[in-house]
């Protein structure tokens, strides 16, 4: 009889343990798991009359969010406006020329002139490009340069991966590239890029001036003048003029 009491006692606290339990393990089930991107910041909005570009965007269902998961090639390749840019770069008119995992392996601004802009240029010009690498090579790299810079702080002059400078002026939805080629629409975000779609192409062969800085300063914190060439971080005095014979 004893041993009789004593099984059901620890079966009837085992049964309440059980009971007792169950809410916790629902509960803790219940739960939603934490997301990485709870805390994550909305993206910046896209600068210029960026509408169009949406427009054409909506029936892949693209959005600037999914876009900017995206390496810069497969953003610019779902942008239809910019079908002849993309296959300037992706080796599309011609073979011998795919900068697109340069590209890729940013971070960069990329400037991509619309089909429109294409359109543009002198048929025999634009052929004659698409036949010479090395002239296809040079136009894609100058419209691109290392950084990864918003609308609000992407003007300044600065060196393009061809070599040459590009002028960049203005801010948010009213930039200019080289002063003729203005940003339709600007900011749209890849996962290693900025793109901003331009209405002209930009000429790898008419660069601005490059910047020469007029002051410079030593360690020392005096100015030099821009011949001055000191090789250390004392001031380099003149010398002393002749004395008069």
């Amino acid at each position: 009889m004893k041993t009789r009491t004593s099984r059901a006692i620890g079966m009837s606290a085992a049964v309440a343990a059980i009971a007792v339990s169950l809410p916790l393990a629902i509960n803790a089930q219940a739960d939603p798991p934490p997301t990485a991107t709870a805390d994550a910041k909305p993206l910046p909005d896209w600068q210029g009359n960026c509408d169009p570009v949406r427009a054409e965007l909506a029936p892949s269902g693209a959005t600037k969010e999914s876009l900017a998961k995206l390496p810069v090639g497969q953003v610019l390749a779902a942008i239809p406006s910019l079908s002849t840019f993309t296959s300037a770069i992706n080796g599309g008119l011609n073979p011998a020329v795919n900068v697109v995992p340069v590209l890729e392996n940013g971070p960069y601004v990329v400037f991509a002139p619309n089909n429109d802009a294409f359109a543009k240029l002198d048929p025999a010009a634009l052929e004659a490009i698409k036949a010479d690498p090395t002239a296809l090579s040079k136009l894609d790299y100058y419209h691109a340069f290392l950084g990864l810079l918003g609308p609000a702080d992407v003007a300044g002059q600065r060196p393009t991966q061809e070599g040459a400078e590009v002028k960049v002026t203005g801010k948010d939805g009213d930039i200019k590239v080289n002063d003729t080629a203005k940003v339709i629409c600007g900011g749209i975000q890849a996962a290693n890029a900025r793109i901003y779609i331009l209405d002209t192409v930009l000429d790898p062969n008419s660069p601005p001036a490059p910047v020469t800085p007029t002051t410079s300063f030593n360690g020392t914190g005096k100015p030099l003048t821009p011949t001055s060439t000191p090789t250390s971080t004392e001031t380099t005095e003149p010398a002393p003029a002749p004395a008069a014979g």
